[in-house]
């Protein structure tokens, strides 16, 4: 487990956390969230599933003490659905005060990415994926797509979750 909650990430300092990303890939495609969504890196805890969600989101986790609904990225993205391996990996992110696993098939590294490398995404025919890209991050001779952490689950789809789990208590 990475707790990123250390004091500098807490101080919020502009400079420690601007253009910073956690890359991690799924398939071959490898992608990026800002810094400063990021609450910690954990393995893969015991999920319970959340009756009548959407296939994406995988159910609750218990995360000392507080419930985290947990969504497969893969499934997000309408990929082709793996087995969860000793690589795989709970990214917990904070959006809008709620905190959100994303499951993910490996994380990689923290990258600095400036302003200048990033570029926005081309619209591509595949809408579905293109709306929770942000922009394309230049790293070397590679890009990572680099992903907008408020698109990923709306306000009515976590109302419904928090729903779920009120009616369930």
């Amino acid at each position: 487990m990475v707790d990123l909650t250390t004091q500098e990430h807490l101080d919020g300092g502009e400079d420690t956390q601007k253009d910073k990303y956690l890359t991690f890939s799924l398939d071959k495609e490898e992608y990026g969230i800002e810094i400063k969504y990021v609450r910690e890196i954990v393995g893969l805890p015991e999920i319970t599933k959340i009756p009548e969600a959407p296939p994406y989101i995988k159910g609750i986790i218990n995360l000392r003490g507080n419930i985290i609904p947990v969504l497969d990225v893969r499934a997000r993205f309408k990929k082709p659905e793996i087995e969860y391996n000793e690589r795989t990996c709970t990214i917990v992110i904070e959006v809008n005060k709620n905190a959100v696993g994303l499951i993910v098939d490996t994380v990689a590294e923290v990258l600095s990415i400036p302003e200048r490398d990033v570029v926005t995404p081309p619209q591509l025919g595949n809408k579905y994926q293109s709306q929770f890209i942000k922009g394309i991050g230049k790293v070397g001779g590679k890009v990572k797509l680099l992903l907008d952490c408020e698109k990923l689950l709306n306000n009515l789809e976590l109302d419904k979750i928090n729903k779920s789990l009120s009616e369930a208590e």
